[in-house]
């Protein structure tokens, strides 16, 4: 599905989307994976015609070893908080087609203080994959540009 046969941006964002990269790097490249969730988390984000979405990511080994440092505690500027090595949000989405900005508003949320707040995103779709790019700050407080890379499932 490319976005170009769709007619519109909001039209190739509906859809499944899974979860194949994220990763969080520094302005020199060094990469800074998050410890909340893991060096390759899964996840899948879900966006609907009706302009409803749900996303959810989980570290893959959440062992008690594994979420030992309570990394949950700490939440990167322009970023919800997982919490146990999980993170999940639902809400509300709009789409401004010229820049391919998709604003969110969480409905609701896996970490309290995420309800109500309201993220814009850039995004791109190419074939079956989506690809997003936005600032945040690493756990340590260190500017870095995560990138979550999506392939569509359905």
């Amino acid at each position: 599905m490319n976005e170009m046969n769709q007619g519109s941006f909001a039209d190739a964002l509906v859809g499944t989307w899974q979860l194949f990269l994220r990763e969080d790097r520094t302005e020199s490249g060094e990469l800074k994976p998050d410890p909340s969730l893991g060096v390759k988390p899964i996840g899948l984000l879900v966006y609907d015609a009706g302009g409803r979405f749900s996303a959810q990511f989980m570290k893959q080994d959440r062992s008690d070893d594994s979420l030992a440092v309570n990394v949950g505690e700490v939440r990167g500027h322009n970023n919800s908080r997982a919490m146990n090595g999980y993170d999940a949000y639902f809400g509300s989405y709009t789409v401004e087609e010229d820049t391919h900005l998709v604003t969110q508003i969480l409905e609701g949320a896996l970490a309290p203080e995420n309800v109500g707040m309201v993220v814009t995103r850039p995004m791109s779709i190419e074939g079956d994959q989506l690809t997003l790019r936005l600032p945040t700050t690493s756990v340590d407080g260190e500017s870095v540009v995560r990138t979550l890379k999506w392939h569509r499932v359905a």
